[in-house]
């Protein structure tokens, strides 16, 4: 069974439970058992991660965006979640607005412009846990890379901000209409900041989970987070994957905010990888810790990461696979030029290479046709 044993005393989470449903219990005893100590992907097909939606060709964390995704043959769809001022999940890649709304466009909210610091760093903007549901909702949707991906800036303005749990009502059409079961799998933003300012975002995703039937094993729900004492605590409260996230440089927040020595790079060691079994079914390190690239962007001989964490029982998604030329190696480039699309089919065929499970990638249509062509040479 996956356990409940904190990593240290210093990572403690006491997070308030006003938000679980009082017919909900923690129930460790009734979980499915982890994942045997050997490679857990057995026959299943490698899982393609909706990242953001379809983030490549519509403003991200819209519902166009999450619509299309799954259109185009996504698993899951990703919603980052944050929290409105009046404690209503809302999906955002970051708190702070302005780089994907249109606020600063809107003179009523102008006295609204902030700075605070989140997880250690000074923020200015906009802030969501500043606004009420109905405001946000009358902001709209900008593209955040539009110097790369100038056609999506065509939808600007058009779609809202959406909630997590419309979000879930989508996830529930379309996978009626598809015939297939669309997984989600929301991110929990800045956890230790928002439990800070009372607005803790756990209790709220197992609220809604409990309320929509989807807490359990088959739900097709992983819930995500780059902190760690949060998925410890959802450990005991969701029947559901949960998905460790690591960066190749750094430390968890609440690991800084309490002390622990430990970074990301003790977490995905041998040891580290088995301890994160205790609590979590995936692994997710950014693609540059399986694959890495040498100084002039090349990639380099791949790392033990994949084949580490399968020996742990951990499933292993990578992110973020992009077309564009600016993200990825300088091996699958096909032109100076940024914004035009590179080899990512022959990325995608090297991250196949290392045994992953799954990616997240912005065009999801590509992953999926990769795995397709994956999938049917190595039968």
């Amino acid at each position: 069974m996956r356990g409940i044993a904190l990593l240290c005393t210093a990572t403690v989470v006491a997070l308030p439970a006003l938000a679980v449903s009082s017919t909900a219990q923690p129930d460790n005893a009734a979980k499915r058992p982890n994942a045997e100590l050997h490679h857990p992907k057995g026959d299943e097909t490698i899982q393609v991660f909706g990242h953001r939606g379809a983030s490549g060709y519509r403003p991200e964390h819209t519902l166009a965006s999450y619509e299309l995704a799954a259109r185009t043959g996504a698993d899951y769809i990703e919603p980052d979640l944050v929290s409105t001022k009046d404690g209503v999940l809302v999906a955002r890649h970051e708190n702070e607005i302005s780089g994907t709304t249109d606020v600063a466009e809107h003179p009523e909210f102008a006295d609204r412009r902030t700075t605070k610091v989140i997880d250690g760093k000074e923020v200015t903007g906009w802030f969501t846990e500043d606004f009420t549901l109905a405001e946000l909702k009358t902001l709209r949707a900008t593209e955040r890379l539009p110097e790369l991906r100038q056609r999506n800036t065509v939808y600007d303005g058009r779609f809202e901000i959406p909630t997590f749990q419309e979000i879930i009502e989508l996830k529930r059409e379309l996978s009626h209409e598809l015939g297939r079961r669309i997984g989600i799998a929301p991110e929990i933003k800045h956890p230790s900041y928002f439990r800070s300012v009372g607005l803790a975002i756990e209790p709220r995703v197992v609220h809604a989970l409990n309320r929509n039937g989807l807490n359990h094993p088959h739900a097709e729900v992983a819930v995500q987070s780059f902190e760690v004492g949060n998925l410890r605590w959802l450990d005991r409260w969701l029947r559901v994957d949960l998905v460790q996230l690591v960066w190749s440089s750094g430390a968890p927040y609440d690991f800084v905010e309490s002390g622990d020595p430990r970074d990301y790079a003790d977490m995905v060691t041998p040891s580290g990888l088995r301890e994160m079994s205790e609590y979590a079914d995936w692994v997710a390190p950014v693609s540059t810790m399986i694959l890495p690239r040498d100084e002039e962007g090349y990639l380099t001989e791949p790392t033990s990461l994949v084949s580490d964490a399968h020996e742990a029982g951990l499933r292993v998604v990578t992110y973020t696979v992009r077309a564009e030329n600016a993200f990825l190696p300088a091996d699958f480039r096909t032109s100076a030029d940024d914004s035009a699309y590179g080899d990512v089919f022959g990325f995608l065929r090297a991250l196949f290479g290392t045994g992953v499970d799954a990616v997240f990638a912005d065009q999801p249509d590509i992953a999926h046709h990769a795995r397709q062509e994956w999938e049917s040479h190595s039968a």
